[in-house]
């Protein structure tokens, strides 16, 4: 059709979409889905080839959060049963990562839980960062901290930091619906104060939240206005004991149509399949690597991921291979630094992480792997449309516990 026939072009020219023709594509049929996924392909495979970033998250405090953002499972009041625990020492946050790191992961996200940091908080951060870099060689390291201070995204850069994770979440308009103990702007002012550190700048959304298309594009438009290397792409766990528990609007035609929009309005950034990819995409995440560069291997925050060994099997079956740590995420017009950035300084180094939903370390999960993802035999199988609450599973393995991580 011509609508795509001019996403293509204007991605392989790096050109911005018109707001009409972004929301042109998340009103698609679900008939047209594989012309969609196919064109957006083109603009993927042109910027990064058929590489697939592994990125592994390892949660550094779980739970307690004093913020009250609805879709998060640590969120103020929060009667999800989630794992809560303090701060992992140094050590133990290196060894959670070593797992992520043997099973092919090129990033490591350290993730806490809160507002943001306190100083001393930034400290203990910083420890990790360092015990992680000299025990891997090559590792790429991303905080999510929450909001930050002045000073602090330069003292996270100073320790070994690569890039700092903050996501928008949802539009300028609707943030107030979702979120009351802090502002769109506060957001906003964190992904900056990355940038002018020399960190990489990773920033997303998430889908689901009962947004319209409007909000989706506006939020877009805005990651694309503050130009982020990566832009993880969540997709809501409506966790029982959350506000948004009910809110289960996806599919995965519909995931498919947001990814391959967020694709033509950023086409040479890092996009991340992140939270929900499990849940939502189910049988349909291969066809999403056609969209998306990058993804988690294992493992969530609060909830457990597909196995870390299917999501591996997955990518090779799909005809693409895991990206090397020889090798630069981001095209070399966007590469500046050793993993891969913007040029100049104040945009920093490689392409970011974070992929939680929202930067206070909420939940952003996905079903219990492998063993407990499948439905097979005379077993009933669920309609489309109908709620899976059965792929939503608490993690009770990996960080905070003594049972292995899964990756």
């Amino acid at each position: 059709m011509d609508l795509l026939n001019t996403l293509v072009d204007k991605g392989l020219r790096r050109e911005t979409p018109t707001r009409e023709e972004a929301l042109a594509v998340l009103a698609t049929s679900d008939d047209d889905v594989l012309d969609v996924v196919a064109a957006a392909g083109k603009v993927r495979r042109h910027w990064f080839g058929r590489r697939v970033k592994l990125n592994y998250l390892v949660n550094l405090k779980s739970g307690l959060c004093p913020e009250d953002c609805s879709y998060c499972s640590q969120r103020l009041g929060s009667q999800a049963g989630i794992l809560k625990y303090t701060w992992l020492k140094p050590d133990e946050a290196s060894q959670a990562a070593a797992a992520g790191l043997a099973g092919g992961a090129k990033r490591v996200c350290l993730v806490a839980s809160g507002r943001g940091p306190t100083d001393r908080d930034v400290d203990r951060v910083s420890e990790t960062i360092r015990a992680i870099k000299e025990q891997n060689e090559g590792v790429e390291v991303c905080a999510c901290l929450g909001l930050l201070s002045d000073g602090q995204a330069e003292r996270l850069r100073e320790a070994g930091a690569d890039a700092y994770n903050h996501n928008l979440n949802t539009s300028e308009a609707t943030y107030a619906d979702i979120t009351t103990t802090h502002t769109y702007a506060d957001r906003v002012d964190t992904v900056q104060k990355a940038h002018a550190a020399g960190l990489s700048a990773c920033s997303g959304l998430i889908a689901g939240m009962g947004e319209s298309d409007e909000d989706l594009v506006d939020v877009v438009f805005a990651l694309r206005e503050l130009d982020p290397d990566s832009v993880p792409v969540n997709f809501l766990i409506p966790f029982e004991g959350t506000p948004l528990a009910k809110e289960w609007h996806l599919t995965p035609q519909r995931c498919l149509r947001i990814l391959a929009m967020v694709r033509f309005v950023c086409p040479d950034v890092e996009v991340r399949i992140a939270g929900g990819r499990e849940v939502h995409l189910r049988s349909m995440q291969p066809l999403a690597l056609h969209l998306a560069n990058s993804v988690f291997l294992g493992d969530y925050l609060t909830s457990e991921g597909q196995a870390g060994r299917a999501d591996l099997e997955m990518i090779a079956d799909a005809g693409f291979e895991v990206e090397g740590t020889d090798q630069v995420t981001l095209p070399e017009h966007r590469a500046g630094g050793g993993c891969g950035s913007h040029q100049g300084a104040e945009t920093g180094g490689a392409a970011g992480c974070g992929s939680h939903q929202g930067a206070e370390g909420a939940g952003c999960g996905s079903h219990q792997g492998a063993e407990g993802g499948g439905i097979c035999g005379s077993a009933s199988v669920p309609q489309a449309a109908e709620p899976r609450t059965d792929l939503v599973a608490v993690r009770r393995r990996g960080a905070g516990t003594d049972l292995a991580p899964n990756a």
